[in-house]
């Protein structure tokens, strides 16, 4: 038997459970609950990383160094603050050179790692040894082997000839071409459905959290203080539904009014 949950707790529970509430009546429409879930969000999550931001880089990259005696950091200190220029009509163009030096070094970093992650490694996962004897185990298809690998070859080739445009896509060229699209359909498919499975596993993870939210609510008969919390449940819930309900019955009227 699950023990009643602290008062504290319960209440921040039950704030989390009215947030998901919230932000579920978007499935009904654009609405009050779910504006004041999202501008919580936003600005909580803003905050949030502002905090981060400063403890995991600003102290330790700058604060803390500038606090040791190193004063070449100085020179970050200046250009973060010629960024704020840019909220003056005067001042707005100072802010064009820090901003500008920050997007060469974020592109000379990037560049390097983009073509190590995307390039570089998508080439080396073609480059890889086909052990033609694989390709058949015991008069079957091996599948787990050489044949995989012989399938992304021949997928990869195919994608990038379909990029090729300096020939007409026609004969074998064409087929090859053909091909090549249905990889990329295949690609983007599987990337779609990874996505698709992240949102449901997020869909699931809050419906869950609901459903112990109503076991720690309800609580049994004999659990001392299950009845208080029984009753913000059912606050909660009435407060919810019923806001939408009145809201669905105003803007009925409202439409029957237009029509007559």
């Amino acid at each position: 038997m699950n023990p009643v949950m602290e008062l504290g707790d319960y209440l921040w529970m039950t704030f989390a459970a009215f947030l998901t509430l919230a932000t579920f009546s978007f499935l009904y429409k654009d609405n009050p609950l779910y504006k004041i879930a999202e501008h919580l969000v936003v600005g909580v999550s803003a905050g949030y990383f502002v905090i981060i931001l400063y403890y995991g880089s600003l102290k330790t990259q700058l604060v803390e160094k500038l606090y040791d005696g190193q004063m070449v950091y100085l020179i970050p200190l200046i250009l973060g603050v010629l960024m704020w220029t840019r909220f003056s009509k005067k001042l707005a163009w100072v802010s064009r050179y820090p901003i500008a030096i920050y997007i060469g070094i974020a592109t000379g970093l990037a560049i390097p790692l983009e073509m190590q992650t995307k390039v570089t490694e998508q080439l080396q996962a073609m480059m890889v040894e086909l052990h033609w004897g694989n390709l058949f185990d015991g008069g079957l298809l091996n599948y787990t082997n050489s044949f995989a690998s012989l399938i992304i070859i021949i997928g990869s080739l195919a994608a990038l000839i379909y990029f090729y445009f300096s020939k007409e896509h026609k004969g074998w060229f064409g087929g090859v071409a053909t091909v090549g699209i249905w990889t990329l359909m295949l690609g983007f498919g599987a990337s779609f459905g990874f996505t698709v499975m992240a949102r449901i596993s997020l869909l699931i993870n809050r419906v869950q959290f609901l459903d112990q939210w109503r076991i720690t609510s309800v609580g049994s008969a004999h659990q001392e203080g299950s009845g208080s919390y029984t009753a913000v449940y059912i606050l909660i819930l009435v407060g919810i539904f019923g806001l939408l309900a009145f809201d669905l019955i105003r803007t009925k009227g409202k439409t029957d009014t237009d029509l007559t």
